[in-house]
C-alpha cells in the first residue's frame, strides 16, 4: 500500500486514467465486432460505419491505450474486410 502523499494521489490518478482507457479500449473492441458482423452480411452498411470505427482506433492510438502501428493494422484489416 502507498505510504506517502504523492503515492497515493498517483495511485487515483492512475486508476481514473486505466477507467478512461479500458472504456475507450471497450468501445473500439465493440465496434469492430459490430462491422466484422455486419461485413459478412451488409457491405455497404459495413461501409458506412467504418469512419466511426476509424474515428475510435485513431481516438484509442493517439490517447497510447494501442500502439500507432497497431491502429494501422487494424484499419488496413477492417478496410479489406469491407471492401
Amino acid at each position: 500500500m502507498p505510504i506517502t502523499q504523492s503515492a497515493k494521489k498517483a495511485i487515483r490518478g492512475s486508476l481514473r486514467k486505466k477507467a478512461f482507457n479500458d472504456r475507450r479500449k471497450r468501445v473500439m473492441k465493440e465496434l469492430i465486432k459490430k462491422i466484422e458482423k455486419t461485413a459478412k452480411t451488409d457491405k455497404k452498411e459495413a461501409e458506412k460505419m467504418l469512419s466511426s470505427v476509424f474515428q475510435a482506433v485513431d481516438k484509442a492510438a493517439k490517447k497510447g491505450v494501442i500502439k500507432k502501428n497497431n491502429a494501422a493494422n487494424k484499419k488496413s484489416r477492417l478496410s479489406r474486410l469491407v471492401k
